[in-house]
């Protein structure tokens, strides 16, 4: 699933193409991908037209740009969503499920791609009073950590009072939004913390450390594009990232770690994968 550096990364290519442009046409060709609009196909076409879509926003995995003073258009891309940029006389994609065309000249299009169709767009009433304008599904969603406002000391706070393992704290979207599996285990490493680590034996400093890593990871890999292991995370040109190159443990069972040489190991957790170093991450006493 993208987690936060890709998302932006989408993001910034919608600002880039899309933010500005007056919609003529939405064409929504499978109902799925609109489910959460609950007035329908029908009426999320009809209320989009002749809008203008504003500048792109994200909050942790979640984008919207707002239409209205009080209306956004929100998209989560799920395991497989895709935005992308074409020519309008360009042959539709396979899993093409909603198609947006514009009242200009640049003779493009924006499509949004789903195989799996886990993703979706639908629109929101925004936060009354928000000055972010923020939609109002995504209230409870915490900011991120390269989130200029996000507050370190009451992240801490939040560690402390949760009294959860680590891992488990960073992908809880209302404590840190847009860490996910990938993410979460790359920094656990670089920070040589165990996944399984109680977070009410976190320092401050030591809390301070693990998010200095966060933000250095997601950073590396926005410089890289993402991370694509397959073809179903691309940005809106259609160009797969390449940060998957630079991984460290996240996918690397049994090859060495570039720190220490031992062999990464890889154990079932809530029904993922956690991938760690056994020397460098040692499993604390209560987990092992």
């Amino acid at each position: 699933m993208p987690e936060l550096p890709e998302v932006e990364v989408v993001r910034r290519g919608l600002a880039r193409w899309a933010s500005g442009r007056t919609i003529d046409r939405v064409t929504v060709l499978h109902p799925r991908a609109v489910r959460r609009h609950a007035a329908g196909p029908a009426d999320f076409a009809r209320a989009l037209e002749g809008t203008v879509l504003g500048e792109a926003h994200r909050r942790g995995k979640y984008l919207w740009l707002p239409v209205t003073d009080d209306l956004s258009l929100v998209a989560h891309l799920g395991m497989s969503g895709q935005f992308l940029v074409r020519p309008e006389v360009a042959p539709a994609e396979t899993h093409l499920r909603i198609r947006f065309t514009f009242k200009d000249s640049h003779h493009t299009d924006l499509r949004f791609v789903d195989q799996r169709t886990f993703g979706g767009l639908s629109l929101h009433e925004t936060i009354p009073g928000d000055p972010e304008k923020l939609p109002q599904p995504l209230a409870h969603i915490a900011r991120d950590p390269i989130d200029h406002a996000f507050d370190d000391d009451a992240f801490h706070a939040a560690l402390r009072r949760k009294r959860t393992t680590v891992k488990r704290a960073l992908l809880d979207q209302s404590l840190i939004s847009g860490v996910g599996n990938i993410y979460a285990d790359e920094a656990l490493w670089r920070a040589k913390l165990h996944y399984d680590r109680p977070t009410a034996d976190l320092t401050r400093p030591r809390t301070k450390e693990l998010l200095t890593h966060i933000r250095e990871v997601m950073g590396d890999a926005l410089i890289a594009g993402g991370t694509s292991f397959d073809s179903l995370y691309v940005n809106v040109n259609g160009e797969s990232g390449y940060f998957d190159r630079s991984l460290n443990v996240y996918g690397r069972e049994d090859e060495p770690c570039r720190r220490c040489g031992t062999p990464i190991r890889r154990r079932a957790w809530m029904n993922r994968s956690s991938y760690f170093c056994p020397h460098c991450q040692p499993v604390p006493r209560a987990a092992s």
